[in-house]
């Protein structure tokens, strides 16, 4: 992943939507038991928060 700093608005919101699809998808995986990687839970939240940290940042 490329440095939050040098995307544009667009770009994050793009990769905000992607990262929330990905999560989506881990919880399915978890419900219907086909998750191995648990931690990848931790990750998606974490780079979700930088994201929008980073747009609240461009929006003042």
């Amino acid at each position: 992943m490329a440095k939050i700093e040098k995307k544009s608005k667009k770009e994050i919101q793009d990769e905000l939507i992607a990262l929330r699809r990905e999560q989506f998808n881990l919880r399915v995986q978890q419900m219907t038991g086909q998750l191995s990687r648990n931690h990848e839970h931790r990750r998606v939240r974490k780079e979700i928060a930088r994201l929008k940290t980073k747009m609240n940042q461009i929006n003042k």
